[in-house]
């Protein structure tokens, strides 16, 4: 496994890969060592640069999809989110063709995603359309989604 920081509006994260993947995006992540040279690190940190610039809307980037086959399916999902949307943990349990009252897994599939921003599950909030539940913290959500759509929070 490689990894790197990064800063970013909504503190620094430590990007990880392995085997050609991006395996993980921590929050609050600290500067530690030397600035490892790995070309997919590069891409993953040019990419992310740009979607906090404003300048990128989509992710094509190699995830790994390491996690139980729901939440491999709520994580899936999340991409389909377009940018500047939102959906609830109900929609998303109805997407995948189960009844809402399974919002709850879905919010637990959805707080395990270890690919935050790029898998995004900041996109998904209450069924009232109020910011719920993130690991990363309400603030980073609301920056987050504020980032893709000016004035929706």
């Amino acid at each position: 496994m490689t990894t790197r920081w990064m800063d970013s509006p909504i503190g620094g994260l430590r990007l990880h890969v392995s085997a050609g993947l991006l395996t993980r995006i921590e929050f609050d992540a600290v500067p530690r060592g030397r600035r490892v040279h790995d070309d997919l690190l590069d891409v993953v940190e040019g990419q992310l640069g740009e979607y906090f610039a404003g300048d990128r809307r989509d992710f094509d980037l190699p995830v790994a999809n390491d996690g139980t086959e729901f939440q491999q399916k709520v994580w899936s999902e999340l991409r389909t989110i377009p940018y500047g949307e939102t959906a609830s943990y109900g929609e998303i349990a109805v997407r995948l063709g189960y009844r809402p009252v399974v919002s709850r897994a879905v919010g637990a599939a959805n707080g395990a995603n270890p690919i935050p921003v790029v898998v995004p599950c900041h996109r998904v909030v209450g069924s009232n359309g109020t910011l719920t539940g993130y690991a990363g913290g309400l603030e980073r959500k609301r920056i987050l989604l504020e980032l893709e759509s000016p004035g929706l929070f």
